[in-house]
């Protein structure tokens, strides 16, 4: 305890925020709840399972403090013994008031490690398919608060667990720092020069593992078909690697599109060129959310998407979405886009998506009045 700490007569609480680890989005992912506190008495301790240590993330987390239990991916598997036991020693380690956990194994860890009550975060489908995982959950109801990242995240989490009240189960979106996306971006022409893309080119850009959930063959087919309708010279750009880019590589030149599709590869900081895109296309089957959709928006790039996972949510305009590998649509979609008509439709980033939107959010929701039931201690 500290001199002011005693003069006071009351110890500094904690916030204890437990993440599987860092990697891709799940390192903003931490910030996005860790600045959730600033402002407030509480101080946040961020624990990764997994991960080695690193400055880069500890700046990233935007937490007072920062541990890595540096565990690997083999040794998370099964009942997780040796997490739980250091889960306990560093709920013990000092005043916590609740813990934020975000997917499931993070969850089943706190819950076991220790009394606090848990507000559990889901990024995904599917998590509370498994019977035993339900069974889980409702021994833990009363120190247990659900949040998905998306509505359809959500749904997906309260059609499993039926006899959840429903504000015990609720959404709160991923967001963004606008300003500080904004000012990482550079600009269309140095984006362009950095990805190898023309400068005079209409570019279409999909970010994503070329993989099947991604769907970047539906992106090819409809590209394709919109070509001889977009403006001369316009080019596909797609943003990373995986399994499948032989067989995407194939099929545009099955198409006869093979000289008017870039594959990038994988870019570091991807996000900071999405200026050099006309438009950004989505193709996913049922993202959770679509977290890059946010910083096409904040790049001040048009978008389209799926209709189908959060993604709707997310652009929020009819004429933006199609259907699930629906080529022909997106052939229409594109064609639009690139039509000085339709130019003028602007997608920008909703209060909801912000830190300041999520503070507000947070703060208002009756599952986080329950477990927690003021912002001071």
């Amino acid at each position: 305890m500290t001199a002011s700490e005693q003069a006071s007569g009351q110890a500094q609480r904690w916030v204890l925020q437990f993440c599987h680890g860092y990697d891709g989005p799940f390192l903003d992912c931490a910030r996005q709840y860790a600045v959730l506190f600033q402002g407030t008495p509480y101080k946040v301790c961020t624990v990764y399972l997994t991960g080695a240590p690193s400055s880069d993330v500890e700046r990233g987390s935007a937490s007072d403090e920062v541990i890595f239990l540096d565990y690997s991916s083999a040794q998370v598997r099964g009942l997780k013994l040796g997490a739980i036991r250091d889960f306990r020693r560093i709920a013990a380690s000092r005043d916590f008031a609740l813990c934020v956990a975000h997917r499931f194994k993070p969850i089943y860890v706190a819950l076991l490690g220790s009394t606090l009550p848990v507000i559990g975060v889901h990024h995904a489908f599917g998590d509370y398919k498994r019977r035993s995982r339900q069974l889980f959950a409702n021994f833990f109801r009363k120190r247990l608060a659900l949040l998905g990242v998306s509505n359809a995240v959500r749904d997906d989490i309260r059609a499993c667990l039926p006899e959840w009240p429903t504000e015990r189960i609720e959404t709160l979106y991923n967001r963004i720092d606008v300003e500080a996306v904004q000012a990482e971006q550079v600009s269309r022409e140095a984006a362009r020069e950095h990805l190898g893309l023309p400068q005079d080119a209409w570019v279409v850009g999909n970010v994503g593992r070329l993989h099947p959930d991604k769907d970047q063959a539906t992106l090819i087919r409809g590209f394709a078909q919109a070509l001889p309708h977009l403006p001369a010279g316009s080019l596909l750009a797609i943003m990373g690697s995986g399994r499948l880019e032989n067989q995407l590589k194939i099929l545009a030149a099955e198409l006869g599109v093979r000289e008017s599709v870039r594959f990038l590869g994988q870019v570091p900081n991807g996000r900071r060129y999405f200026k050099a895109f006309d438009v950004f296309v989505l193709t996913s089957d049922h993202e959770p959310f679509g977290m890059v959709l946010l910083e096409a928006i904040a790049a001040g790039v048009m978008v389209l998407a799926t209709d189908c996972g959060g993604a709707p949510e997310v652009v929020g305009e009819p004429e933006a979405l199609f259907a699930l590998g629906d080529d022909m649509t997106l052939a229409s979609r594109l064609s639009a886009a690139s039509s000085a008509e339709l130019k003028r439709v602007e997608h920008a980033v909703k209060a909801s998506f912000t830190d300041e939107g999520g503070y507000a959010r947070f703060w208002s929701l009756p599952c986080v009045a329950s477990l927690m039931p003021s912002r001071t201690p």
